[in-house]
């Protein structure tokens, strides 16, 4: 027997908190999204703006890496896409400054971290104070860092997932806003539990940037 019955489809009982998806429309977020490579979750939240399913726009892309298929992602769905490459920058707290005066000249309100393969600073955090969501691909606490699938298998849990967080100093960590469980099968590899992790991600994403300012505060 197959596994699909498992893997394709998610129970809203392992998503948590457990909601109805989209419930809170309050204004249209000016959101500014932040990615290094393919931008899979950039196309979920524009997908689901598009559908009337999140209030929100998309103000800016900015992304690091020159090849980066965000940028591609953001031209189809007409979204500014700006290129901040990390290279160009001897201190991580330049290419911050850099970053919050490009989310600022886009009018952004929410910074999010869809795939942003670089650590911040203190100059972007205190820029978007409780402002700044981030997707890691893991149930934190557990296994944060870039290798947390791997880490996750490598430890044998059964259970993995994603979560969204808001940023903090303290590198995949901060007050955690929304949760899915993925169940880890005896046959999988860093590249089948991360494609159905993702297909988590894309779910609970969009439904953490319409929660986040109920419970953190709207500008």
């Amino acid at each position: 027997m197959g596994h699909n019955s498992i893997t394709d489809t998610m129970d809203v009982s392992l998503i948590s908190p457990s909601i109805s998806s989209y419930k809170w429309k309050d204004g249209t977020l000016k959101l500014g999204i932040m990615a290094s490579g393919n931008g899979s979750n950039f196309e979920a939240i524009a997908r689901d703006i598009d559908d009337g399913r999140l209030s929100a726009e998309i103000k800016v892309l900015i992304y690091n890496n020159p090849d980066a298929y965000a940028a591609v992602r953001a031209a189809k769905w007409g979204v500014p896409a700006v290129l901040l490459n990390h290279r160009n920058y001897k201190r991580r707290q330049d290419l911050d400054g850099r970053i919050v005066q490009t989310l600022r000249e886009y009018g952004v309100e929410w910074v999010v971290m869809a795939g942003w393969m670089r650590l911040v600073t203190s100059v972007l955090i205190d820029a978007f104070p409780n402002r700044i969501l981030n997707i890691h691909p893991s149930l934190l606490p557990s296994f944060k860092g870039s290798h947390a699938v791997e880490a996750a298998l490598a430890a044998g849990v059964k259970i993995a997932g994603c979560t969204v967080h808001l940023i903090c100093l303290e590198m995949d960590s901060g007050p955690i806003i929304m949760q899915a469980a993925v169940p880890v099968l005896p046959d999988d590899t860093p590249e089948t539990l991360h494609a159905r992790i993702q297909v988590q991600e894309h779910r609970i994403l969009p439904d953490a940037i319409a929660l986040a300012p109920i419970l953190y505060g709207s500008l």
